[in-house]
């Protein structure tokens, strides 16, 4: 066995005293933290992941566990791309949340002979380091299982340990991105068909512990693999206005917004951020320090999760100089609002999902862009709307309570959201009226502004 234990400024290597090492095989470990950690996922010791290493045309695939749906599939593995942040989870494969993780199962098509293994990771929080152990066949066993669950020991059906990896510091932030690389002193792991890692989460006592996996590479003997380089493209770094947080624009996925990312929708976002921050202020609360915007094709308009911002860059390029950067302005609000997060009090109601998005709308359409009139509800649809159908509608609804009875309605109610003490009694205690009454005269008022209908048989502008 064979342990490499060194210590560097801003890259710690180790091994944990946990590994098990069959012969010469070794594993390094690197731990990139802090400015250290960078979408080129470069390493002292560890290559950098290759774009056409052997796993490139392998086949993966989960033979026990299952995927989290909020992660990308396991493409993601053997797919040539890197994440471009630390928190993105469409760009990292990872088990279910709740989950230990499981077993995915990696077939080269035929037997190689195999130089090294190496896995990436990077995760602000505890999806950051990696435990797994590594099996290895060529598959001739006679007894051979090519898909050994958990509840079989693979060394029992044809499979040979390779060795226990665990990347979780002692002491220190186990965040950060991770390298782990697999190898022989005598230059050749082994000649295998078949690899499989059994991958297990970071704790037991939190469910979102699974490990983000960016990359798995097989490197085959004598071969030149080439270094991933991310697409063209810019992640632009900015600070609110205020100072007090990092705005991240990551255009790469969508490199002809790199110019109206870094002069039109980062400007708007560093102003902006202090503002909202204001408007949804709470006793304790304190915003995040960083959040991330993501520029990259996909559907739909944009989604918040977290501190991550997704935008669809298809539709955006259709709304440069009309709904792009409100749409975007709406998505920072959700980083701000970060509900969920404290515990509800017993006798709460769930967040509703109507001022979840009702909010964002209201900040966008009577702070933000006012002029546009965004959230005005045409009169051949005032019979047709409820305060609860999110969006625009409940924005109109909240700027009608704001205006008429309480300038700081939606700061309040914002606040008992945000700390799980959300009752529909708010309404009450602030305004004197229940929400239904107060919903029953918003809309009486959208009636009495509404035109009165065109009588069919009148004669207007000489035309009958």
């Amino acid at each position: 066995m064979k342990i490499i234990r060194a210590y560097l400024v801003g890259i710690s290597i180790l091994l944990a005293s946990s590994l098990v090492s069959f012969g010469e095989i070794k594993v390094i470990i690197e731990h990139n933290e802090g400015a250290a950690a960078s979408d080129a996922f470069k390493f002292k010791k560890i290559p950098t992941p290759s774009q056409n290493d052997a796993a490139t045309n392998a086949t993966f695939t989960i033979v026990d566990g299952a995927r989290d749906r909020s992660g990308g599939g396991l493409r993601k593995l053997n797919d040539g791309q890197l994440p471009t942040d630390e928190d993105q989870p469409e760009e990292n494969f990872f088990f279910q949340a709740g989950s230990d993780g499981g077993r995915v199962l990696v077939d080269l098509h035929t037997n190689i002979d195999i130089s090294e293994v190496n896995s990436y990771s990077w995760h602000p929080g505890s999806r950051g380091p990696q435990v797994y152990k590594l099996y290895a066949s060529a598959g001739t066993a006679k007894d051979f299982n090519s898909k050994p669950t958990r509840t079989n020991d693979p060394v029992k059906s044809g499979w040979k340990l390779l060795a226990n990896v665990d990347s979780r510091p002692k002491t220190g932030n186990v965040g950060g991105q991770y390298g782990v690389s697999i190898t022989n002193s005598h230059g050749t792991i082994g000649k295998y068909r078949y690899l499989l890692f059994d991958i297990s989460a970071t704790a037991s006592n939190d469910d979102f512990a699974q490990t983000f996996y960016s990359e798995i590479d097989i490197v085959e003997k004598n071969s030149k693999p080439q270094p991933i380089v991310n697409v063209a493209g810019k992640t632009f770094r900015t600070n609110s206005t205020d100072g007090k947080c990092e705005i991240v624009i990551d255009s790469s996925r969508a490199p002809d917004l790199d110019d109206w990312a870094q002069h039109t929708l980062a400007p708007a976002l560093a102003e902006w951020y202090p503002k909202i921050c204001a408007m949804l202020a709470s006793d304790g609360y304190t915003p995040p320090a960083r959040f991330s915007v993501r520029l990259a094709p996909g559907n739909g308009v944009a989604a918040t999760g977290g501190t991550r911002i997704t935008a669809n860059s298809t539709w955006l390029k259709t709304q440069i100089g009309k709904e792009a950067v409100g749409s975007l302005i709406h998505e920072e609000v959700h980083v701000i609002q970060q509900y969920g997060r404290a515990r509800r009090s017993p006798d709460a109601t769930d967040d509703p999902g109507w001022l979840v998005e009702g909010i964002p709308d209201y900040i966008r359409f009577y702070f933000f862009e006012p002029q546009t009139h965004g959230a005005n509800i045409r009169p051949s649809n005032v019979d047709r709307v409820h305060y609860d159908d999110k969006y625009r509608t409940s924005a109109n609804f909240l700027n009608f309570v704001s205006e008429k009875y309480d300038k700081e309605i939606v700061k309040k109610v914002n606040a008992v959201l945000r700390d799980g003490n959300y009752r529909a009694s708010i309404w009450k205690d602030n305004t004197g009226k229940t929400l239904q009454e107060l919903a029953d005269e918003w809309k009486a008022n959208l009636k009495a502004q509404a035109p009165a209908p065109r009588d069919s048989n009148s004669k207007t502008n000489g035309v009958s």
